[in-house]
């Protein structure tokens, strides 16, 4: 056999292609969008206190991931209903809208409220793109598509602060709001050049928006859920510490943390897309969460910067692992016609354990010892990575465990039940 006949071969033997225009345009329009809301971010603290309202900084996050948090059941439900494309372009209008008012809405009051609204878009752009992912791919292939899908969010997500900084310091901080509006008005206009992968949709009502008990939580997503919320506390914690660290550790640049660990994330991200694929997802996220207890742990006694960048390093490879796969569990584990609501439900999680991790170590900020709320802070977040670990081990070990045929059938028959 020639070597273009071997090629074609291993080609075919992979099944369809992963990397469709449908799947590359996606990456772009969220590409666009992570850049969209997260290039104002460096920037908001110092422009709400220009505003007079030093005292409301702690809301510019907290007021954000509130309304993410509350509206992800209903994302998932019109995600489920109405369809993947609509849901998405909804998510980037509300960036549109939201960059181009800024500059107008020159109160404190009117900014808070702007921030509040802005959350609706990480509420339900990233659920209909997680259910579009998996309608897409092969299931054995959802790990290195969540992966490839993941390095566009996470380039965004680098890239935009970077230039959101760049905007505000050469011209101002109205071109960088409309800037960030414009990049929201591309990923729309991308996505209206996607197909749309729900089948049996429905026309939007607002009784739509009315969520039965069942609705709001999706047990098929109860295992990623755990894990995500024991590992997003420590992202609370960064996000409200790290710069404290850094400028206690004398570094002046006080983005440099999440800089490294972009890039870390990044090169884990390329060099490791298939591994959850290859190996399955408890093994892939059981190893991540033990590096993410150990950068909890470098960051809770770092007495020098090669301990804080060694820390950033392995933060960054645990979450190159950690994001993609439980997305890609999270899909197996769902059923087919409620995914948005499994996707829904493991970044209610998110925001969650994000809050969480904020509120306890602010506290613990303000009411202990500079240098002993950071280390209570970080061993906090790494004693709950550690409870990840353990439970992962334990659902590992359970699903590994032989099954007597007649649960078997039973359990199936249950599943079957249940679906109908």
């Amino acid at each position: 056999m020639s070597a273009v006949h071997q090629v074609s071969a291993r080609r075919a033997s992979r099944g369809p292609s992963l990397y469709t225009l449908s799947f590359w345009l996606l990456c772009v329009s969220n590409f666009l969008f992570s850049a969209s809301f997260s290039m104002m971010i460096p920037e908001l603290p110092a422009y709400l206190t220009k505003l007079g309202g030093r005292e409301y900084v702690g809301l510019i996050i907290a007021l954000f991931t509130f309304t993410a948090g509350v509206s992800r059941p209903f994302s998932g439900k019109i995600t489920d209903t109405v369809g993947r494309v609509p849901v998405m372009a909804f998510g980037s209008l509300v960036c549109f809208l939201c960059g181009f008012l800024y500059p107008y809405l020159i109160t404190v009051g009117g900014f808070l409220t702007l921030r509040l609204i802005h959350g609706f878009s990480t509420g339900t752009k990233p659920t209909a793109t997680s259910a579009y992912v998996a309608d897409v791919v092969p299931a054995d292939r959802r790990g290195e598509a969540m992966g490839m899908l993941g390095l566009f969010t996470a380039m965004g997500m680098s890239l935009g602060p970077a230039i959101g900084s760049w905007l505000a310091t050469d011209f101002s901080m109205n071109v960088m709001f409309w800037t960030s509006s414009a990049f929201a008005l591309l990923s729309i206009g991308i996505l209206l050049q996607m197909p749309e992968t729900l089948v049996n949709r429905q026309p939007f009502r607002f009784g739509l928006l009315r969520l039965k008990k069942e609705e709001i939580f999706d047990k098929h997503a109860l295992p990623p859920f755990i894990v995500q919320l024991l590992q997003a506390f420590s992202s609370g914690v960064i996000l409200t510490i790290i710069s404290t660290l850094s400028t206690s550790l004398g570094i002046t640049n006080k983005g440099l943390f999440f800089t490294v660990y972009t890039i870390a994330s990044l090169g884990v991200r390329l060099l490791f897309s298939r591994t959850s694929d290859r190996y399955g997802r408890v093994p892939v996220l059981f190893i991540s969460s033990a590096i993410l207890a150990v950068s909890m742990v470098l960051l809770m006694l770092t007495d020098s910067t090669i301990w804080f960048w060694a820390a950033a390093i392995c933060y960054g490879m645990s979450w190159g692992m950690n994001t993609p796969t439980l997305q890609a569990w999270t899909a197996d584990l769902s059923n087919e016609h409620t995914r948005g609501r499994a996707m829904a439900t493991v970044y209610i999680a998110l925001e969650a354990g994000i809050g969480l991790g904020a509120v306890a170590s602010g506290w613990l900020l303000n009411h202990v010892a500079s240098e002993s709320g950071i280390a209570a802070s970080f061993a906090a977040a790494g004693l709950l990575a550690l409870v990840a670990v353990g439970y992962l081990g334990w659902y590992w070990q359970k699903s590994r465990q032989p099954v007597h045929p007649h649960r078997a059938e039973e359990d199936e028959t249950t599943l079957l039940d249940g679906e109908l």
